[in-house]
């Protein structure tokens, strides 16, 4: 009833126990390893745990997955990697289980993994473009797939990486049954960065030509291309991913306290919406995401060019740049902090040599604002019930978000801000610095002040380091400001280390 194809390079740590789990459902008839010219003893290995191992005709993937296919006796092909590990037993079932019901004849399978970047920041941002009828498969680049011999008959085969959203967009044009198969979670082998690079431009490239074959290609949809590529940089996991190990972080607000002014109110004044803008600037009688939405909404139409632009010229607070210069010398990773707009504290961030920045994103379509916004994601709670109490976008919980995920205790980060919006912050910090104040509260909210010049933060800094800790008094204003939040910090932090 099911072949088993299993393309093969140099695979000779995992070949055997992927064969043999084949070969353990009832339901396989023939198990093929196509190999693609190992010389790591991969074909011997794979024929003695009871495959059929032929050699590939073409080198690359999808020649192997080809050849499978036209050697397959059974009428149903099941497709697995050779380099898969921590499968379930009953993968092969669970995956063609459509097939055999009459239900489908086109199955992916959907998995969870700790890779999956090409997926995520190339494949699937350009597939909600160009064929959003297959955007919501959740692993289109998978090579876990299931398919009738006439159905893959009767598609084509790209030669390299870019085969199996090949595969899954002409099955779809073709109007075949598609359906989707948890099969839980898998463990790939790391590839390399190059490797990583490559498979990128060759999914790109199939997914592109077959647009262009469609008509689906026009200067509107190429501008969305731009903007997927601009997005697809401001993803947490692609923003970290570039530290490396980061041992202390030191996190600043933009407006107040890396710029004079406000970036906002800047661009407002340079596109004459000062009046419009000042209706939502300030205004707490709506929600976080509600005010951030309302703000981008004033700024609709205003070209890409004019944010960046003003951004360039917001002046820079003295010493801003020097210190983060400093701080990055002694070991700091630098982030902007700043719930404005992501297209101004990149700019801010490169001017001053910061390593990051987390901010709202704001969308551009045709080289204008759209007028939508995405409100940063790390604002939310980490976990439910864990999140801030006071409001429903906290830097308090971004600042957990990165320390979770950047694997620091909360002792060794530092936060640098100015406004109420900031407490929270402080209040996960083990140094906390108020940089010229807005109110008393802010003032309060953090043991140390400073004003004018920004280099005052380092010898705070240098006064701490090595020994970085949170004092109780600390958090204490905090607490006033979120009360329920920052009391669930003292126990997490403070007594917890």
């Amino acid at each position: 009833m099911i072949t088993v194809v299993i393309p093969a390079l140099n695979e000779s740590e995992h070949i055997a126990a992927v064969v043999a789990l084949a070969k353990r459902s009832r339901n396989v008839r023939q198990v093929i390893v196509v190999d693609d010219g190992s010389v790591d003893g991969t074909p011997e290995l794979a024929r003695a745990a009871g495959a059929k191992v032929i050699t590939g005709k073409m080198l690359g993937k999808g020649g192997s997955m080809e050849d499978g296919m036209e050697a397959a006796s059974e009428n149903i092909i099941a497709y697995l990697d050779g380099d898969l590990h921590g499968l379930c037993e009953d993968l092969v079932d669970r995956l063609c289980a459509p097939l055999l019901n009459g239900e489908a004849d086109f199955v992916k399978a959907k998995f969870s993994r700790a890779a999956g970047r090409v997926t995520v920041l190339t494949a699937k941002p350009l597939l909600q473009i160009f064929f959003p009828e297959i955007a919501d498969f959740a692993q289109p680049l998978g090579g876990i797939m299931a398919a009738r011999k006439e159905v893959l008959q009767s598609l084509s085969f790209e030669a390299d990486y870019g085969v199996d959203l090949g595969l899954l967009i002409d099955a779809s044009e073709a109007g075949w049954k598609l359906a989707e198969v948890d099969i839980g979670h898998l463990e790939h082998e790391s590839q390399t960065l190059e490797r990583l690079g490559d498979m990128a431009k060759q999914v790109v490239r199939t997914l592109l030509l077959r647009a262009d074959k469609l008509g689906k290609l026009s200067g509107s949809r190429l501008s969305e291309v731009e903007e997927v590529e601009r997005l697809a940089q401001s993803e947490l996991s692609t923003v970290l991913g570039s530290l490396g190990r980061v041992r202390r972080l030191a996190l600043f607000d933009m407006d107040g306290t890396l710029v004079r002014g406000r970036f906002v109110t800047a661009l407002a004044q340079n596109t004459g919406r000062s009046r419009e803008l000042w209706k939502w600037l300030d205004n707490h009688s709506v929600t976080d995401a509600e005010r951030s939405w309302q703000i981008a909404q004033v700024f609709k139409g205003v070209p890409k060019d004019v944010f960046e632009q003003t951004a360039r010229e917001l002046p820079l607070v003295n010493g801003a740049m020097e210190t983060i210069v400093t701080l990055r010398k002694l070991g700091f990773s630098v982030g902007i902090v700043s719930d404005s707009f992501r297209i101004a504290t990149e700019i801010v961030r490169r001017r001053v040599y910061a390593d990051f920045s987390v901010s709202n994103i704001v969308r551009f379509a045709n080289g204008a604002a759209s007028g939508e916004v995405e409100q940063c994601p790390i604002w939310s709670a980490p976990e439910p019930g864990m999140g801030c109490l006071e409001h429903d976008g906290c830097k308090g919980n971004a600042v957990r978000h990165l320390t979770d995920r950047l694997g620091i205790r909360r002792k060794y980060v530092v936060a640098v801000g100015d406004s109420r919006n900031d407490i929270c912050m402080f209040g996960q910090a083990g140094l906390a610095v108020a940089f010229e104040p807005k109110g008393n509260g802010v003032r309060d909210a953090a043991p140390h002040v400073i004003s004018g010049d920004m280099r005052a933060l380092i010898p705070l800094v240098t006064g701490c380091e090595g020994k970085m800790k949170i004092r109780p008094s600390l958090v204490t204003m905090a607490q006033l400001a979120c009360a329920g939040y920052c009391a669930n910090l003292v126990r997490t932090s403070v007594f917890g280390g």
